[in-house]
């Protein structure tokens, strides 16, 4: 869909619900993977509907509650998130497209996605990147049209970003949160204080990786997964 109000999450959480009710024989999600604006909605399916999420594994995506504190009190989060307005631009699919995607790919080269770096970002992965974008960059944008937690505009409040109830972003399942030291987008001061919403909460840090760790290190990645599913997996 191309409205902005389709792109709520709650929603997107129930869509994810119904698809889980669809593929799963019971209904039930035995483990929620999820990063970036997936870890947005992960972090909303495992509170609003814990019975249903076994587990879940969260890969560089702030829960809800550190980031609207992150993003009300601290300076640095609020100016690492300020691409997020100008994603929300009505013009953004047009100014991201211009010129064979040029304002997209710093946020892989930037974070040494590119040969200078850790090299996942291939010609031939460019080429997959561009078929998916030219099928229409609206889907992803109205993402962050459509979401109230984004910092302040110059000279804006931070009091536009809400304040959502403590026991609505509580988290039951077994958690383990994957995050990279390196994110530019993402601090680390989004981890302190998680404990207080995920009592069954690991997080392992990992330095020397960035926002796109499931294409730098896809084997740990998946390794760290599975470990932690066997480590859980009489709870």
């Amino acid at each position: 869909p191309t409205e902005v109000e389709a792109y709520k999450a709650n929603l997107l959480i129930q869509d994810m619900v119904e698809l889980a009710k669809s593929e799963s024989a019971d209904g039930r999600i035995d483990t929620l993977v999820a990063h970036d604006w997936g870890g947005a909605f992960g972090w909303g399916h495992a509170a609003t509907f814990p019975a249903q999420v076994g587990r879940l594994v969260i890969i560089n995506s702030p829960h809800p509650g550190t980031f609207t504190r992150e993003l009300k009190t601290n300076p640095a989060q609020q100016k690492a998130s300020a691409y997020m307005n100008f994603l929300a631009h009505p013009k953004a699919e047009a100014m991201l497209a211009a010129d064979d995607y040029a304002r997209m790919w710093p946020f892989f080269t930037l974070m040494k996605a590119g040969p200078d770096g850790f090299g996942w970002l291939t010609d031939k992965v460019k080429d997959q990147y561009r078929e998916v974008w030219g099928m229409g960059l609206t889907g992803a944008c109205n993402l962050y049209r459509v979401t109230p937690m984004k910092p302040p505009m110059p000279g804006g409040s931070v009091d536009s970003i809400p304040t959502l109830p403590r026991e609505r972003l509580m988290v039951t399942s077994p958690t383990l949160v994957l995050w990279a030291l390196d994110d530019a987008a993402l601090l680390p001061g989004l981890l302190d204080g998680l404990e207080d919403y995920v009592p069954k909460l690991e997080i392992k840090k990992v330095p020397n990786a960035t926002h796109w760790i499931v294409h730098e290190q896809p084997q740990f990645v998946a390794g760290e997964i599975a470990a932690f599913q066997q480590r859980t997996a009489t709870q």
